[in-house]
């Protein structure tokens, strides 16, 4: 997502892991995990983590899956209907104007490593994520526009124009907003009102972590340890990450599966064919050499789903931080005009299998409107022609930026010839061959030219479809959009509740529609497939398996 988004990733209803043991693979058989203990081995798709597994700086696909799977927090989100219940948390009480939050954690719970999980080790969890020296990817979610604890903004200290932390700058070591009050109890102040804070700290960057990352950050990067149903056992770079059940986890559902392989594809069709042919256990999704025709509905009769996704949506984002060749908002408006999204689709995916969009929040979501984007995100050739000519043009060849991996080569290939079909300029890829690598360079602002980007929702809310996408620091705001009047509605609608929230957030996509720095392309639908191995598995709001639901047959 983004990348994921969410990439930078996130949820399941509890999660957790450990070392040891057969990683496993597909073909492995016992009993369904109902009886005495989780049994079996199962393998799932996935792609490497682009960074290590630390819940703040982890927020992209493949490495939140498995955090996820490592980890619990003090709430998590029920796998169907995304409502946040409580986890860790025995009770989160708020004050009148939510403002301030007592928090009790249950006893009992524990880290891989036997240590306690206590009230501290959220706060320095938290701390970490939101220090600037840190670096971390998911520092945005303790700041203004995610959480906005008190005392955020001396922890995260200043940035220079490129957007690393100036040395020296952090004008304190912790947030003021941060109070423990006893080993379950612990306080948190807010900046501002913020009615979505209980439903925000589901997110893995609010993770807690153990005494020992803090001692050996080093030494966690090789063998991280989390408080979640599944336990670390080792990682193959490249190849596969394994976990095993967590024999103290203290929350429920417990796992029904004794060893999860986290198996990494650098090309889905190979995973696509493995689970065809019983070699991989679970594929969250199919790709285009399985959507084409639909073959995919023969291929796995009787061992696949496919239901439509409130959470991920994928857009083209143009870089206007480190280049002006994209500041006109006629001739980004003219490029998405120029794309037939329904013939995009119908080319890389088969007609109907995904969703044009029409907005930069799913349908689904409370406070989503249909056509927000307006005409610009209607394929319109001749006045996608006259705004072209009334703006400053290409200069060389449109290069559309994207991973060539996951099914994504194919579409960008046919928006090239839609664009160059309706506007009369070059227009090629320009791949990386992997998520990690192209990701790589989205993160360093090397790329100036629009690019693909892709997002899955953090926590159920608009909010999180419109904040950190597209306020001034937003954690995946990849493209460098800024908006000062986008910011303050932003700001102001996460103080409220209900009709009054959704009326500001509804005015700030508005704004997005007059800028069209990002142009939305289409919703995903959610098909998947499993192997004659397992039992059909259960699939998060998200549209990602949901380890605790999987068993072997």
């Amino acid at each position: 997502m983004v990348a994921a988004a969410v990439g930078l990733a996130l949820v399941l209803a509890a999660c957790g892991g450990d070392d040891d043991g057969d990683g496993g693979g597909s073909g492995s058989t016992g009993d369904s995990g109902s009886g005495d203990g989780p049994t079996g081995s199962v393998s799932i798709n996935s792609t490497q983590p682009e960074n290590p597994l630390i819940p703040t700086t982890t927020n992209e696909v493949g490495g939140g899956n498995i955090v996820d799977a490592m980890w619990t927090g003090l709430v998590s989100y029920d796998p169907d209907t995304a409502e946040p219940g409580l986890a860790v948390a025995e009770s989160i009480e708020p004050n009148e104007d939510f403002t301030q939050f007592t928090i009790t954690i249950n006893d009992g719970w524990t880290f891989h490593d036997g240590s306690p999980v206590t009230a501290q080790s959220f706060v320095d969890a938290w701390n970490f994520g939101a220090a600037g020296e840190n670096a971390q990817l998911n520092q945005y979610f303790f700041g203004p526009d995610g959480a906005n604890i008190a005392g955020f903004e001396e922890v995260a200290g200043q940035t220079d124009d490129a957007g690393a932390f100036v040395p020296g700058s952090a004008t304190a070591e912790t947030m003021s907003g941060l109070e423990v009050v006893d080993d379950t109890t612990f306080t948190v102040t807010l900046g501002s009102p913020n009615s979505l804070f209980e439903t925000i700290i589901g997110y893995s960057a609010f993770y807690p972590m153990p005494e020992s990352f803090f001692t050996d950050q080093a030494g966690f990067i090789e063998h991280p340890i989390g408080n979640g149903p599944f336990e670390f056992v080792e990682e193959v770079p490249n190849q596969s990450i394994n976990l095993r059940a967590y024999a103290d986890y203290a929350g429920d559902p417990k796992p029904q599966v004794e060893n999860i392989e986290y198996r990494i594809y650098a090309d889905l069709d190979a995973a696509y064919a493995d689970v065809v042919s019983n070699q991989l256990d679970i594929l969250d999704k199919i790709p285009p050499v399985g959507l084409a025709g639909d073959v995919w509905m023969t291929d796995l009769e009787g061992r696949s789903a496919s239901e439509p996704l409130t959470t991920r949506f994928t857009s083209l984002t143009f870089p206007l931080t480190n280049t002006e060749a994209w500041a006109d908002p006629n001739l980004r408006k003219a490029i998405s005009m120029a794309i037939d999204r329904e013939a995009v689709i119908a080319a890389a995916y088969g007609a109907g299998n995904y969703v044009p969009a029409n907005s930069w929040v799913p349908p689904g979501n409370d406070g989503y409107v249909e056509g927000t984007c307006g005409e610009w995100c209607n394929f319109d050739p001749e006045a996608a022609q006259e705004l072209y000519a009334q703006s400053p043009g290409v200069q060389g060849p449109l290069l559309i930026s994207s991973n060539s991996d996951g099914g994504h080569r194919e579409w960008v290939e046919a928006a090239c010839t839609s664009i160059r079909e309706t506007l009369g300029i070059e227009c090629q890829g320009d791949y990386d061959p992997d998520f990690g690598s192209f990701r790589g360079r989205v993160n360093a602002n090397e790329i100036t030219n629009p690019f693909r980007t892709g997002w899955v929702a953090d926590y159920p809310s608009i909010q999180n479809f419109l904040a950190p996408l597209y306020t001034a620091n937003g954690s995946a705001n990849d493209g460098g959009y800024n908006n000062p009047e986008f910011d303050e509605l932003i700001r102001q609608a996460a103080g409220l509740e209900g009709e009054e929230a959704l009326e500001l957030y509804n005015q700030a996509e508005t704004l997005l529609a007059d800028d069209m720095a990002i142009i939305p392309l289409w919703y995903d639908n959610g098909q998947r497939g499993w192997s004659e191995n397992v039992n059909e598995p259960g699939f998060t709001w998200k549209g990602y398996v949901d380890p605790l639901s999987i068993s072997v047959k």
